[in-house]
């Protein structure tokens, strides 16, 4: 059973950063890929970024292209969100998740608070 634990949220002020990671444990941990989602009060959970286990590629929302930047450590089994120039639109739970095939991310972590101050 593969666990993903998410780390590095907290109180930022806007224009700050942040880096999330994700650290996943399981047996043979080789996932199709690794994604990010964020969820904010009263919104539905919206996707943020991914990246490719086995190339590194990665695909970014919208809102926050340019300023998030995904990454992994292949060695570690962790995942990155590197959050520069935040927004108070930015403030949620961000979530990591491991897909093991394209069809469907099937792990999930337990989510970390990321609130940005304005």
């Amino acid at each position: 059973q593969v666990q993903l634990v998410e780390s590095g949220g907290g109180l930022v002020q806007a224009g700050g950063s942040l880096r999330l990671s994700c650290a996943a444990s399981g047996p043979t941990f080789s996932p199709y890929c690794m994604g990010w989602f964020r969820q904010a009060p009263g919104k539905e959970r919206e996707f943020v970024a991914r990246i490719m286990w086995s190339d590194g590629s990665t695909n970014y929302a919208d809102s926050v292209k340019g300023r998030f930047t995904v990454s992994r450590d292949n060695a570690k089994n962790t995942v990155y969100l590197q959050m520069n120039s935040l927004t108070s639109e930015d403030t949620a739970v961000y979530y990591c998740a491991a897909a093991a095939t394209r069809f469907s991310y099937n792990y999930w972590g337990q989510g970390t608070q990321v609130t940005v101050s304005s």
